[in-house]
């Protein structure tokens, strides 16, 4: 009886250590689909932001001189 516990505690210790490391690739593809999100759609915003005020100082400028 006791060994049929044991192994049955056995297999659920391997079923748990498989979920484990599951859940691990999980999390890390979830930390690099964030990197990759903040890549692709913040950094190109930053940069609309910083650019704006130059092109419209250049567009300003140009209407001065006509």
């Amino acid at each position: 009886m006791e060994e049929e516990i044991f192994k049955k505690i056995e297999e659920q210790d391997k079923k748990l250590e498989e979920i484990y490391r599951s859940v691990e690739k999980m999390r890390k593809y979830f930390l690099w689909t964030l990197i990759v999100t903040i890549a692709v759609i913040i950094f190109p915003l930053i940069g609309i932001l910083l650019l704006i005020p130059k092109f419209l100082s250049t567009i300003s400028g140009s209407n001065l001189g006509l």
